[in-house]
């Protein structure tokens, strides 16, 4: 539960991005090792109302990892995940989580928002190599907590946000629930992942950890002209359960 006891600075693993959400009020709340903005100085209410129109949240305190190399699918298939044969789609799971197929041999596995992480915790626990000779080939991990930061942008107003700093066409029937896009953000590179939000449109945005404070300050900039802002992974839960 949010609290105003908890903050980002008493865990090891915190934000890229928690001094701009402290700056903006946010009200934190503890999701295994790290803490989240539940919300940023405004009922949730008021924020899903935002997040209707055009919002940003912060993600990346949320478990992710990834998976590489020949017989990864395979192999994660043989775990139970459901994984389609198109690469740049993200196929959802059972839990909630996405594998998002970047390539035919690697996938990068994003938990749900709920944060439970109970998939890719799993997935973790199970891989090892086999002692047999020839080794069998079951890919390798690629953890992906520290390497990508995690946004996400919500909201109708989202595609055309997107054309002012995208070279993508992200409008609903030219990106499909589940594609993948692979490109350009504001001049750095990103992966943007369409959620299965209904027909609000709804992006997961993965770009370098280093760049995070960059990217959010571009989004934020670009979100503008919309009457965009940020909002907490409340009102993002309570969208997200009303797809």
């Amino acid at each position: 539960m949010a609290s105003a006891t908890v903050s980002p600075t008493a865990f090891n693993r915190r934000s890229y991005v928690y001094r701009l959400l402290d700056a903006k009020g946010a009200e934190w709340a503890a999701i295994r090792d790290s803490a989240v903005a539940m919300r940023l100085g405004r009922s949730v209410d008021e924020e899903v109302g935002i997040g209707r129109r055009l919002a940003l949240t912060d993600l990346s305190p949320l478990p992710r990892t990834g998976f590489k190399g020949t017989g990864t699918v395979e192999w994660l298939t043989a775990q139970g995940m459901m994984i389609g044969p198109d690469s740049n789609m993200a196929y959802r799971q059972a839990d909630g989580s996405l594998a998002a197929r970047l390539a035919p041999t690697e996938i990068f596995l994003i938990d749900s928002l709920k944060g439970e992480a109970g998939l890719i915790d799993r997935l973790n626990g199970a891989w090892n190599w086999g002692a047999e000779k020839p080794r069998k080939l079951i890919g390798y991990p690629m953890p992906r907590a520290e390497s990508h930061c995690w946004f996400m942008i919500s909201g109708w107003q989202a595609p055309a946000m997107f054309a002012k700093i995208c070279g993508v066409d992200l409008r609903a029937h030219k990106f499909k629930q589940g594609q993948i896009a692979q490109t350009s953000v504001a001049k750095i590179s990103a992966i943007l992942i369409r959620d299965y939000f209904g027909e609000m449109p709804a992006y997961h945005l993965l770009t370098d950890s280093a760049s995070a404070e960059y990217m959010w300050g571009c989004l934020v900039d670009a979100m503008a002209e919309f009457d965009g802002q940020p909002i907490g992974l409340g009102a993002l839960r309570r969208l997200a359960e009303a797809r």
